[in-house]
């Protein structure tokens, strides 16, 4: 009767904790509720807690005795957590549209960050497309006391790379087999549920091996996988995630995204989603928890492989642009991208003209910029002036990625990308879209690569295990040669994606540019829209961009 609590996610290690506090004199009335741990476990630890906590979760916590509250979010930031002081109201929720139903609260755009939605694609760090309300970081706790209106915010967990270079670093056996162990560990912790459970397999290497140790801990043909396919053959894995679920007998559906289906879905997602996020796949992503939830509560994912184990194209090109920046001066970028004009344009998977395109972006900018500029729908700061009226400067836009670079400790260039794609990239883009795209269907979506355990184990882990002669997630995939065949674990990476450039070519945005882009910004847009469609440029990421923030500002006007 003390103690209040609100929350969401899901809590892995509930049942040790539970022993460990009926050892210390708790008495819980049911005989398995998460919940109900974290309630005993506040009263015990205070907020010690959240140190104690392996799983995801959002949670808010009213302490009548002491008239405080206190919210929490797990160390990734897989839940959101949003909160603001406004005309002496705390508010606090897991959704941006809470906050619209209270008078109390003014929610003005802030031009900073819908700046720097433009340039990442999603709101890095605290920020929120409102200038008053703020995502509760991950890995942070808060606490309000409500007597004198004022709350306090610390970090109690970081994500910081600390590799075990020199001699005492462990040979490549004694790393495998360390993450073979804490992966079977962290599946096992996460099947345990009280509805029906699924993986979501794609066909690459990280939901590969999740089905796989999935696999070893349920009856045959009794574990269901999910995966989606697409009519060009570039982006489609679908051939191989049936060999995987064939080799791992699984119980698979697969559900092909045809292109006419994409208006339809863009329009039912684009009225569900609160908050602009311009991830390519996210369309995808939607579809297959919509597919999934039609079998299943709960799933697993692949997740988060790529950001701690050096998965993306762009941890190779670091080694590149060592050696290319200086022979390609920023004052020759322009006519490079002249002569790209003239190479044929492709809307495959990666296309040779869209990875220099891309490339060319962050060469001639100091290496704290290069993973948010390669990675970035619309990096060029005039673009941004001619949106919005007046131009940022790049330091600003990237403000949160420069954080992260310069508090590495480590020198290695690999090790200090690492912690801005476990830190910024993953948590407030990968994570947010997975998260987003399922609870609009209520799918619960598991993470094991996100064990805190295994988290500890990887992140020392020296950077030349885990991208090796070339080869990305080195590490990972030797570990996997016990439990998946070889073409499944040493192939090209492709990532989840959509063949986003073809369909916006060939369909209509479904939003209505003139309604809310004027002057230099409409027509921008139009020029982009315009060069994409004649094939003079790919600006795929670009438009996908302003479709997303077009339909978030179409829908702020209709709110008083």
């Amino acid at each position: 009767g003390d103690i209040v609590i609100t929350y969401i996610g899901e809590i892995y290690n509930a049942g040790k904790l539970r022993k460990d506090l009926e050892i210390r004199g708790h008495r819980f009335k049911t005989d398995h509720s998460d919940t109900e741990v974290l309630l005993h476990g506040y009263k015990e630890w205070g907020e010690g807690l959240t140190e104690k906590l392996n799983g995801m979760w959002a949670f808010a916590i009213y302490d009548k005795s002491n008239g405080e509250l206190f919210l929490s979010r797990d160390r990734f930031g897989q839940k959101p957590l949003f909160f603001t002081l406004q005309n002496k109201t705390f508010v606090f929720a897991s959704e941006l549209k809470a906050f619209e139903v209270n008078n109390n609260v003014r929610m003005h755009l802030s031009d900073l960050s819908l700046q720097k939605y433009c340039a990442h694609g999603y709101f890095p760090g605290e920020h929120t497309p409102f200038s008053s309300i703020y995502k509760l970081g991950a890995g942070h706790n808060l606490k309000f006391d409500l007597q004198r209106q004022t709350y306090s915010v610390r970090r109690y967990w970081s994500y910081v790379i600390e590799p075990q270079y020199g001699q005492s670093k462990k040979i490549e056996d004694e790393w495998c087999e360390k993450l073979v162990e804490l992966l079977d560990k962290s599946v096992q912790r996460r099947l345990i549920s009280d509805v029906p459970v699924g993986v979501f397999l794609s066909g690459g290497l990280d939901s590969a091996i999740i089905s796989a140790f999935a696999r070893k801990h349920r009856p045959p043909n009794s574990l269901k996988t999910f995966s989606i396919g697409f009519e060009d053959s570039s982006f489609d894995e679908t051939p191989l995630a049936n060999k995987v679920a064939d080799f791992l007998g699984t119980d698979h559906t697969v559900t092909v995204f045809q292109e006419s289906m994409f208006a339809d879905l863009l329009q039912e997602l684009l009225d569900k989603l609160d908050e602009p996020l311009s991830d390519s796949s996210l369309i995808s992503q939607y579809l297959l928890s919509k597919k999934t939830k039609e079998q299943v509560t709960v799933t697993l994912g692949g997740d988060a492989a790529d950001e701690i184990f050096c998965g993306y194209d762009t941890f190779k090109a670091i080694k590149y642009s060592k050696f290319v920046t200086p022979l390609l001066p920023r004052l020759l970028h322009p006519a490079i991208t002249h002569c790209l004009s003239i190479v044929p344009r492709s809307h495959s998977y990666m296309s040779f003209r869209f990875k220099l395109q891309r490339l060319l972006e962050g060469i001639g900018h100091k290496p704290a910029l290069w993973q948010p500029l390669w990675l970035g729908p619309i990096t060029n700061t005039d673009e941004i002036s001619d949106l919005f009226g007046h131009s940022p400067l790049t330091e600003d836009i990237f403000s949160e990625a420069i954080a992260e670079w310069d508090a590495c400790e480590s020198v290695d260039v690999f090790d200090r990308a690492l912690q801005f794609y476990g830190n910024i990239f993953l948590q407030n883009q990968i994570l947010t879209k997975v998260d987003r795209t399922s609870m609009m269907h209520g799918l619960e979506v598991r993470t094991p690569f996100l064990d805190i355990d295994l988290i500890d184990c990887v992140r020392t882990i020296p950077s030349n295990y885990k991208i090796k002669n070339g080869i990305t997630k080195y590490i990972l995939k030797k570990s996997a040669t016990r439990l998946l065949p070889p073409d499944v674990i040493w192939r090209s990476k492709v990532g989840f994606s959509a063949p986003l450039g073809k369909w916006l070519s060939n369909l209509q945005l479904g939003v209505d540019i003139d309604n809310i882009w004027t002057g230099n910004a409409s027509r921008l847009i139009h020029k982009k829209l315009d060069n994409h469609r004649l094939g003079i440029e790919d600006n795929r990421l670009f438009l996908w961009n302003i479709v997303l923030l077009t339909k978030f500002l179409e829908r702020r006007r209709q709110i008083p």
